[in-house]
């Protein structure tokens, strides 16, 4: 028995029939193609599946897919737009935040959340919301660094600085 579904991603409307015990990451990687999405542990404690649904960041691999009936999702591929990065992967890629890259999707959409609600975090701000998110590659550091120029860039309406 599949279920079926309508949801909004990255701004455009998919109607979906789905298996009750697929997840949101599956449904976004296997049926709409968006790699963007990680598969890091399916167990929600990697941050690798990040997505926004609304404006709240969720681990997509422990929403069923069928929650997601209704809503709005973001991806990491819905933040460009016309093919200009958005300035927080503008941000994360000239800080230098991105080694492997695997787990850049999930931090990058979390630090698109926390900006929404918080343009001018403090670094504990900042930590706090990058809680969940693993990285074995860049030290979190680079990261952190990513996030204090994503939040200078929006202020300032997206100049770099050198």
């Amino acid at each position: 028995m599949r279920v079926d579904i309508q949801v909004v991603v990255n701004g455009r409307t998919h109607r979906l029939s789905v298996e009750p015990r697929h997840s949101l990451l599956h449904v976004l990687r296997e049926d709409l193609g968006l790699t963007g999405v990680k598969n890091g542990c399916e167990d929600g404690d990697c941050g690798a599946c990040v997505v926004l649904v609304g404006e709240e960041p969720v681990n997509s691999c422990l929403m069923l897919a069928a929650e997601a009936d209704g809503c709005s999702v973001t991806t990491v591929e819905g933040l460009a737009l016309e093919g200009e990065l958005s300035h927080i992967q503008r941000a994360f890629a000239q800080i230098g935040a991105v080694q492997c890259g695997y787990c850049t999707p999930g931090m990058v959409l979390a630090t698109q959340a926390l900006l929404t609600r918080n343009p001018d975090p403090s670094a504990d701000d900042v930590k706090a919301a990058l809680v969940g998110h693993l990285c074995r590659c860049t030290g979190y550091v680079k990261i952190l660094e990513a996030v204090q120029l994503a939040a200078e860039l929006q202020r300032s309406g997206g100049e770099v600085r050198e």
